[in-house]
């Protein structure tokens, strides 16, 4: 897992640029236009999000298009896999001994009943 994409996406305006191109590929233009920014803003944005390898850029005449590299986040998607695949073994754990307990307090009451 590439650290450098979770530290370039907290930026809350690259993240706002990276949900935008989710729709899809858009041009420099469309996306200050979209989001309010302006032009040098995004192209600076739009590089760190480029030299971290999270979109690629197409020069269509004089139109530059980004788009999303799909590969940057299904590496992240991977990494945070991992994390979530911990949490259901602890969760499963967790709930396998609130049984337990529960089924001993189901006989402590059964006792005291009769």
């Amino acid at each position: 897992m590439n650290m450098k994409t979770i530290s370039v996406l907290a930026e809350p305006k690259r993240l706002l640029i990276v949900e935008l191109l989710r729709e899809g590929p858009l041009s420099v233009g469309e996306i200050t236009e979209r989001l309010g920014f302006n032009q040098p803003q995004a192209s600076k944005h739009l590089k760190v999000l480029s030299e971290a390898g999270t979109v690629e850029v197409e020069a269509v005449t004089n139109r530059r298009i980004y788009k999303l590299r799909p590969e940057t986040f299904q590496e992240l998607n991977t990494w945070i896999e991992s994390y979530r695949n911990i949490w259901d073994e602890r969760n499963d754990r967790l709930e396998n001994y609130l049984q337990k307990l529960q089924g001993k307090e189901v006989e402590s009451d059964d006792k005291e009943s009769k």
